[in-house]
């Protein structure tokens, strides 16, 4: 690493990370205004497409999916020559249609999705305005990309599309992900999750008229209330989320309609597939007892998937884990390995060597309406990612 800071242009590209941090935040906070709900992404994509061209980044484009590209295209001759992937995705949890108000207090700035993934995305920028700044060319290509459709529903489109365009997938090495804010982690292994759908339907009628007639809300409040107690092992770790409830169309109509969303995540596929089923059984007792129970009327159910992410891990000895943790002994980072649900998911799943990793600073709140980020410390973030490029790009000298 001693070798690395001194050769070529990368102390020069080390000097600038130092030199841009006003800079930075200012962007941070500019794209923060420009709403990115998961599906409408496009208007903050437009924004990073007129700005990697400003960075003079080679090749800038939008794909057919909405993902924005742009290059570093390496000096080593094309048959020798590698593709070093960097992401961070654009879009945020919060729904269209939601004010966006970003202000600052006390040393941080608050917004929805200043830190997931406003902290990544400034990573990326920042990287890019440094390599770029400094002349710095790499051996291997670098490809970045601001990437669609990563939370929720979008179930990690942006990145799938990506990596399954064949010219990227034979080419490609290793992949970088920037999500958030926090350097004391190395997520090198993918959570894998499953999202489900269950929806309740009935004939619906009249509050006073229909009284006692089957209620799909009745039959999902129970169906609620068993499946929040289920037991879940501490390890392998298994969580579950119930993060929307649907339905009826007035106070003084029996609802014709319900349903839920639910989030199964485990380090185990096993007891993925053990949730799911006794989601299923839940929802099915429920609904008999509601029918059992109801006068007049008879409720259905479906179960169906709408989304699912892969599971993947990292050898110990693989050459990107073993560049980052070099970088982080270099820079006096205490870091550790992780188990998280990212945009690493997908390429883990592929065989390839990918981690996710945070762009520095601290952030808070994350998918609250008091999500803040602190930009103290963001400057450590850029460099390790920089460094790590340029240890496994390689640099001239």
């Amino acid at each position: 690493m001693e070798l690395l800071v001194r050769a070529g242009s990368v102390p020069r590209a080390l000097e600038l990370v130092g030199q841009q941090a006003e800079w930075l935040t200012e962007r941070h906070i500019e794209f923060t205004h420009i709403p990115a709900p998961t599906f409408g992404e496009k208007a903050r994509g437009d924004y990073f497409l007129r700005l990697f061209k400003k960075l003079k980044l080679k090749g800038v484009r939008r794909d057919r999916v909405g993902n924005v590209l742009g290059e570093l295209p390496g000096a080593a001759p094309p048959r020798q020559r590698g593709l070093l992937l960097l992401t961070a995705h654009l879009d945020t949890v919060f729904p269209s249609g939601r004010p966006v108000e970003v202000r600052r207090a006390n040393g941080r700035i608050y917004g929805p999705g200043i830190t997931d993934n406003g902290a990544g995305l400034a990573a990326l920028l920042g990287v890019a305005r440094a390599l770029r700044a400094a002349g710095l060319r790499p051996r291997h290509s670098l490809l970045l990309a601001a990437t669609v459709c990563e939370e929720g529903e979008g179930n990690l489109f942006g990145i799938r599309h990506l990596l399954e365009q064949p010219d990227i997938r034979r080419a490609v090495r290793y992949v970088m992900v920037l999500d958030g804010a926090d350097t004391g982690h190395i997520i090198a292994h993918g959570l894998a999750s499953l999202r489900l759908r269950v929806t309740v339907e009935g004939p619906g009628g009249h509050s006073w008229s229909d009284f006692g007639m089957a209620n799909p809300i009745h039959a999902l409040a129970a169906a609620v209330t068993r499946f929040s107690a289920a037991p879940v092992p501490a390890e392998p770790r298994t969580t579950f989320n119930i993060g929307e409830i649907r339905g009826g169309t007035s106070v003084n109509s029996v609802p014709f309609s319900a349903s839920m969303k639910v989030d199964v995540r485990s380090a185990s596929a096993l007891e993925i597939r053990r949730l799911s089923a006794l989601l299923e059984r839940t929802v099915s007792q429920a609904v008999e007892e509601e029918n059992q129970r109801a006068r007049s009327g008879k409720l259905t159910f479906r179960l169906e998937g709408i989304g699912e992410r892969p599971a993947g891990s990292l050898p110990e000895n693989a050459r990107l884990l073993e560049t980052v943790r070099a970088v982080d002994r270099y820079l006096g980072i205490q870091s550790h390995i992780e188990r998280s649900s990212t945009d690493a998911n997908v390429p883990l799943s592929m065989g390839i060597e990918a981690v996710s990793l945070g762009g520095g600073g601290q952030g808070g709140g994350i998918h609250s309406p008091q999500e803040w980020y602190d930009p103290a410390g963001r400057e450590i973030g850029v460099k390790r990612i920089l460094l790590a490029l340029c240890a496994l790009a390689g640099v001239d000298g």
